[in-house]
């Protein structure tokens, strides 16, 4: 079996997801899967997911970065994302995680949309921990917040020299192509606890943030991280999401559980 320190994949019931494999330096004897967000949110975390993973593996750990069906590489188009079919793609990356590693104990990971899908996920994935970075646990506030972007969006004078039509973005979302099904899923989203220890990252503003109440109150907790992440500063879209102490968040919890 190959050893790089990354690699690439296919894998699945018809190796249509696309993972990147980031192997420890020595056997580990645990694993994170790292849950990515849907849309401009993932292309924003996707270096930040890069070095978090890079960051884990050196300390041990093995970790798989991976594409839901019809989101980065894997196959199908943006149209076909499906709320439940995400969900079981996570759990066949768990499974995929567990074999390539030789380890059972995996801990998810997961910002916005993907923490909400790692914490749908925690139960059929058998997650020994989920770590939520500001996950979406109301679907309709984020549909509602992500319109008012795209509004914004495209009537912005510093991007286009004169407003686009409503036609031309009616089933966009910040330049990705939205399903009417996927749209109705989100909105509809509620985020239940799950049954395995929670810890939700928070760099919400204080004025946004949600209470996190139902998803820690038994087995987990909240830290917060500041400065607040600018998720939904439209001025800064195109710039990539970095935090370091995020990253020393997740490596400090999972150096402590170690």
């Amino acid at each position: 079996m190959r050893t790089d320190p990354e690699l690439p994949f296919f894998f699945g019931a018809d190796s249509g997801l696309f993972g990147m494999y980031h192997a420890p330096a020595t056997s580990p004897r645990r694993a994170v899967l790292m849950c990515p967000p849907l849309g401009q949110e993932l292309i924003r975390t996707h270096r930040l997911y890069r070095q978090l993973a890079q960051a884990l593996a050196a300390q041990g750990l093995a970790v798989l970065r991976f594409d839901y069906h019809g989101t980065g590489d894997s196959a199908g188009e943006s149209t076909d994302v499906d709320w439940q079919r995400c969900v079981g793609d996570a759990v066949s990356a768990a499974g995929e995680l567990r074999s390539r590693a030789g380890v059972d104990r995996v801990v998810a990971f997961g910002a916005r949309l993907g923490g909400s899908i790692a914490l749908a996920a925690a139960d059929r994935a058998r997650f020994t921990e989920v770590i939520a970075w500001d996950p979406v646990v109301d679907g309709d506030d984020y549909v509602a917040a992500l319109d008012t972007m795209q509004a914004a969006l495209r009537e912005d004078a510093d991007r286009f020299n004169q407003p686009r039509s409503q036609a031309d973005v009616a089933e966009q979302w910040l330049g990705f192509d939205i399903g009417d099904s996927l749209r109705k899923q989100i909105k509809a989203l509620r985020v239940p606890a799950p049954n395995v220890p929670t810890l939700v990252l928070d760099s919400l503003p204080a004025s946004a943030a949600p209470r996190w109440d139902h998803l820690v109150s038994q087995r987990g907790k909240v830290a917060t991280i500041a400065p607040p992440t600018p998720w939904s500063d439209l001025r800064r879209l195109e710039t990539a999401i970095l935090s370091h102490p995020l990253i020393q968040a997740v490596t400090g919890r999972l150096t402590e559980g170690a």
